[in-house]
């Protein structure tokens, strides 16, 4: 209303200067002369008004459409569009405006030809006649312009870009929300390559402070997904909208925004279980892609919600057999980094493996077994499968990246799997060398699979021969600046109060298996305490005894289990955890399981106590028994 005032005043102003008698002052009287006039004339004739308001030309009124404009609007070459400058037409700043957006379209899959149009004389025109009255050029028509004129592809340096620009920055403010969306949906990348930056500022600041102007999904998903990167307060204000507005979103939208997220890895709970919830609730259809963009952007959140993964693996069954081998690759890998194990739907990955096998790409291959390994899931046609995965490996498992050949071998060892020659692959001193000593965390986290792969050849293949880890570098590495859990402290407590004595048990061993212990006790025939430090250890790079074990001596190893250890919503070990207790067990220990959901249970320290000590006896029970 405040600006539509202004332009009528600035109307009566200029009529008065127009139709004053020469030699008046302009003043007052003749504002209130003119001003009359109007209201009397408008009081006859209502549109009277707004005939004064043409007269002025304060703004640019909608053109009437011409000829010329269809000519446009159906040109299908850019020499028609060009032509038009030859052919007795007088083009306006709109009209010429409107050429360069349609040159643009036409030439969008044309790269070769948008270098000859920059030395096209009429081109240069067209651009000079726009830059001449870039003030009358409509909001709308502007921002076409100024994405046109990025595509193609003037220099950076340009009059005509930069007064485009200029103008676009004056107007930020008068634009309406929608003209901004657009800017944003198809100008920011090219702002970012051209170092616009002073533009892209405003324009993400525009955006920000004006965010309640958002009325729809699509202007909302667009911008989250274009510019939501680009500011941190922008992609704020945009989560709190899309919890308003969510409620209507569709499953394209939903998919976008959780895609966004996870490009920015963005972990808004308050979001993530507003979409939860919808995508739940609603019986929308979800398509092939949908689905895989939301197993996607789930996994990379980490973000649990049951009932929508076992609508995820529902609906995907059926699709199972269309999808390419990268397709479920992608998928198998997405639900291993939600540690979701649905057997149907994992039978489905393995089949669809089998029967593809020989078009089957290695990397997918790879990625397939890495994420069984994970969930610790053997398909039905297990020596089938693994028959595959070793004639693909065989010929090309030299060839792989040496950190790749270390994670593919430490998934067959989890899943038992491994052969003796890709064993020697991976151990033999020139291939080890380059992880050891280390100290890059991947390269750290690599050498620790490599003591996994060194303990699965010396304690599950007993024909193994060699070569082995030297002896130096054996041992697992305690994190130093890793808290201990809640749950941890309690045990070892609870512990400490049973032996009576420090020198009776040890926590958190360190085995040269690449395994920590969370603690160690011997237990006599009668079942007493001795004390460790007395007697040899040979799951310890250097031991501290020299005593051989007493006759029916017993080893006992506690392994405290704590929830992120299992599968989600299972009390099922992920594959690490059951490759580690493995190993134990074959090192010569008797294993007592201490599981959080058992722990949790126990209230008092008599209950724990008496928990441990009875965990204690059915493991040497069960030994007896054997």
């Amino acid at each position: 209303m405040a600006a539509r005032l202004v332009k009528r005043c600035t109307c009566l102003l200029r009529q008065a200067t127009r139709l004053a008698p020469a030699g008046l002052p302009v003043g007052q009287l003749r504002l209130a002369g003119v001003a009359h006039k109007t209201l009397t004339s408008s009081a006859a004739s209502p549109s009277s008004l707004s005939q004064h308001v043409e007269k002025g030309q304060v703004f640019t009124p909608s053109p009437e459409r011409q000829e010329v404009d269809e000519l446009i609007e159906k040109a299908t070459q850019p020499e028609e569009l060009l032509g038009l400058l030859e052919g007795g037409h007088c083009l306006n700043q709109s009209q010429a405006a409107l050429v360069l957006i349609q040159l643009s379209r036409l030439l969008s899959e044309r790269p070769a030809d948008k270098a000859s149009l920059a030395q096209d004389v009429r081109f240069q025109q067209l651009l000079h006649l726009v830059n001449s009255q870039i003030t009358a050029v409509w909001h709308g028509t502007l921002v076409k312009l100024l994405r046109s004129l990025y595509a193609l592809a003037l220099p950076a340096a340009s009059k005509e870009l930069r007064s485009v620009e200029q103008e676009v920055r004056w107007r930020l403010r008068r634009l309406r929300y929608k003209h901004l969306a657009f800017l944003a949906e198809s100008s920011t990348a090219y702002m970012q390559e051209r170092g616009s930056q002073e533009l892209l500022a405003e324009l993400l600041l525009h955006l920000e402070r004006r965010w309640a102007e958002i009325e729809d999904g699509r202007t909302l998903v667009t911008i989250m997904m274009r510019t939501g990167h680009l500011s941190e307060p922008l992609m704020n204000r945009l989560e709190d909208k899309c919890l308003e507005l969510v409620e209507q979103f569709g499953p394209d939208d939903l998919r976008k925004v959780l895609v966004a997220l996870a490009a920015q890895n963005r972990r808004s709970v308050p979001l993530l279980r507003a979409i939860s919830y919808h995508l739940v609730q609603k019986p929308f259809p979800l398509t092939k892609g949908v689905l895989l963009d939301l197993a996607y952007a789930y996994g990379k959140l980490g973000f649990h919600q049951t009932q929508v993964f076992q609508r995820l693996a529902a609906d995907l069954l059926p699709h199972v057999p269309g999808l390419t081998p990268g397709e479920v690759a992608r998928c198998a890998k997405s639900f291993a980094f939600l540690k979701w194990l649905n057997l149907p739907l994992f039978e489905a990955f393995a089949q669809h493996t089998l029967s593809r096998g020989q078009n089957i790409a290695l990397p997918h291959l790879c990625n397939m077994l890495l994420a069984f390994a994970r969930l610790n899931f053997r398909p039905e046609l297990e020596d089938r499968f693994f028959s595959l995965v070793h004639e693909k490996l065989e010929p090309e498992l030299a060839r792989l990246d040496p950190g790749l050949q270390v994670d593919v071998l430490w998934a067959l060892c989890v899943l038992q799997q491994a052969r003796e020659a890709e064993l020697q692959a991976v151990l033999r001193p020139e291939f080890h060398c380059q992880f050891l000593g280390s100290g890059s965390p991947k390269d750290q986290s690599t050498f620790q699979k490599l003591l996994h792969i060194n303990s699965t050849a010396r304690l599950e293949h007993p024909t193994y021969t060699g070569p082995f880890l030297p002896a130096s570098a054996l041992g697992a590495r305690p994190s130093a600046d890793r808290k201990a859990t809640p749950f941890q402290k309690e045990l070892q407590e609870t512990l400490k109060g049973l032996l009576g004595s420090s020198d009776r048990g040890s926590f958190v061993v360190a085995t040269q298996y690449g395994w920590v212990l969370d603690a160690e006790v011997l237990l006599d025939a009668d079942g007493q305490f001795l004390p460790l430090r007395d007697f040899v250890a040979p799951h310890l790079t250097a031991s501290s005894g020299s005593q051989p074990l007493p006759p029916r001596a017993k080893r006992l190893a506690f392994l405290r289990w704590e929830f992120p250890n299992f599968n989600s919503r299972s009390k099922e070990l992920l594959g690490r955890f059951v490759m580690a207790r493995r190993h134990v067990l074959a090192a010569g220990f008797l294993v007592v399981d201490v599981p959080y959901y058992e722990w949790s249970e126990l209230k008092s320290e008599w209950q724990k106590g008496a928990y441990l000590k009875d965990k204690m006896r059915k493991a040497v029970a069960e030994e007896l028994a054997k």
